[in-house]
């Protein structure tokens, strides 16, 4: 099985739109890859490869080796752009790192235990307002996900960008612009089941 990590690669020397879909008449998809003090190379890439790349959520927050004529380089993987129509990708683009410098990228996030919660055991449903993260660190310190734990979460309950259990170097990107920047990142809310179960306990209550 091939590295879901490493991006095989060539050079190409045109640029532009109708060098773009020569490369995709080929079977191939066009990139580029650019940023680490040095200069934009235009690369081409085996579609099948890349979309068997792309399953893996893994790559998206990862750093990655993209080996171009047989050199590797160290990259992250900062764009995608698909054809909404076909099941085709049209363009990648990767962004060199260096391993002594910090990047910026959006991470998933992975909620737990949400059927099992304090809320979740009374019929409460998790309302998800992201499912990723922009996070700054040390690309040694990249985390695959962050996970949010929903376990002792109740019914009106909200964890914010504050409450998240953070990888040690690994910092959120919003929150350097201020504490009103800390927003909401699930809420535990009453299913008309649980609502109606509520109504139920307080009408035998008063009777």
């Amino acid at each position: 099985m091939s590295n879901v990590f490493e991006f095989v690669a060539e050079s190409r020397a045109k640029s532009g739109t109708g060098a773009a879909r020569a490369v995709r008449r080929a079977g191939k998809v066009p990139a580029v890859i650019y940023g680490g003090h040095a200069e934009p190379r235009m690369l081409a890439l085996s579609h099948n490869e890349v979309v068997k790349h792309l399953e893996h959520e893994a790559v998206y927050s990862h750093v990655l080796d993209v080996s171009i004529d047989g050199k590797k380089e160290k990259v992250i993987l900062k764009g995608v752009q698909r054809n909404p129509a076909k099941f085709q990708i049209l363009h990648l683009d990767f962004l060199r790192v260096s391993m002594s410098e910090a990047i910026k990228v959006h991470v998933p996030l992975h909620f737990t235990n949400e059927s099992t919660s304090v809320g979740g055991k009374k019929g409460g449903i998790a309302a998800h307002s992201m499912v990723d993260v922009e996070v700054t660190c040390l690309p040694s310190a990249l985390p695959e996900f962050i996970e949010v734990d929903l376990a002792k979460v109740d019914i009106g309950d909200t964890l914010h960008l504050t409450d998240l259990v953070l990888p040690k170097g690994v910092e959120i990107v919003l929150l350097h612009q201020g504490s009103e920047h800390n927003l909401p990142v699930v809420s535990m809310m009453a299913s008309k089941a649980s609502k109606e179960d509520a109504a139920d306990d307080a009408s035998k209550v008063g009777e």
